[in-house]
């Protein structure tokens, strides 16, 4: 079968055995491009496994599926808690990461993963599922109430993905972001743009960079919190002494997990059926799995309109 990998910083599409083992098959039918795919392809790091986390199908039983990425051992501490998304297995437990993932025509992956999809939902669109499921447990992680002004710094798919659960529960979501597309895609979720105020309760970083940082935290009131959901590649220097003068509280948040007795992943996938406007407004662009080296310079070239590219077969 074919999936695509990255050697030497190119992505190829390979044949590869079909997949073996224990769980349920699933024929892939869309597989989207990540933030941190393109990072880890860029970066050199050396995957030998098929890529891909953002990922549904059709299980071998007819159902439509998203996967949760994250194969966790089910037995340690943090697994037990609910927060597996620690699990001590570490990054060899994520899809697309420390073992094959989903951009390829099949994948096997424990029954425990799927998502099964609500009516509504088509399957080339529950790729999205994961994205808006980083979004949920973030937001709920930091807390947020209808009284709450949020601001959501960055316009890619996660910045996106925070609007739409912020504005589940307030109607006062701003975005700031880059590009035209994405102010666009922003509106359209229903955030406001931008604004020059500095009394935010909720600032959410979705850019991972020192400038977004620096904002984030003249963004915020005195007291207010800061989520940190973006991934931090390069490092970060924090605005230690405006954020100590404002006693501003910083929480930190990683994929996805359970949140009590529901997961993240179908919230996720609630809010994706309850608003169908998130996928034709994210999923800018569509290709087939043959086309991945094409798939992957688009999802780079953000200026151009890219927000989400996704693979569809």
């Amino acid at each position: 079968m074919k999936a695509v990998r990255c050697h030497n910083h190119e992505i190829c599409v390979h044949d590869v055995p079909a997949p073996g083992g224990d769980g349920v098959r699933v024929r892939i039918a869309s597989a989207g491009i990540c933030g941190s795919d393109l990072h880890m392809t860029a970066l050199g790091f050396d995957i030998p496994f098929t890529l891909g986390h953002e990922i549904a199908g059709i299980a071998e039983d007819g159902t439509a599926v998203a996967i949760e990425p994250t194969v966790y051992c089910g037995h340690c501490e943090r697994c037990v808690r609910g927060d597996y998304n620690l699990c001590i297995r570490g990054s060899e437990a994520v899809m697309g990461v420390g073992r094959d993932g989903g951009m390829a025509e099949e994948i096997i992956v424990p029954a425990k993963c799927l998502v099964p999809l609500p009516g509504g939902i088509r399957v080339e669109d529950a790729c999205l599922v994961e994205p808006l499921s980083v979004a949920v447990r973030g937001i709920g992680l930091a807390g947020i109430s209808s009284r709450h002004r949020v601001a959501v710094i960055g316009g890619g798919t996660i910045g996106q993905c925070a609007v739409a659960i912020a504005r589940q529960v307030t109607q006062q979501v701003h975005l700031f972001a880059r590009h035209d597309a994405q102010k666009r895609a922003g509106e359209i979720l229903g955030a406001k743009l931008e604004g020059d105020s500095d009394d935010f309760d909720l600032v959410i970083d979705c850019a991972g960079t020192d400038a977004a940082m620096a904002q984030a935290a003249s963004l915020c009131k005195p007291g207010a919190t800061i989520l940190m959901l973006a991934t931090y590649w390069g490092g970060l220097t924090m605005p230690a002494m405006q954020m100590m003068m404002k006693e501003l509280r910083t929480v930190t948040s990683m994929a996805q997990a359970r949140q009590g007795l529901v997961r993240d992943v179908e919230i996720a996938a609630a809010t994706l059926a309850r608003n169908p406007l998130i996928a034709p407004t994210l999923i800018t662009h569509r290709l087939p799995l043959e086309a991945a080296a094409e798939a992957f310079a688009i999802a780079g070239d953000r200026a151009r309109g890219a927000i989400k590219v996704a693979f569809n077969h």
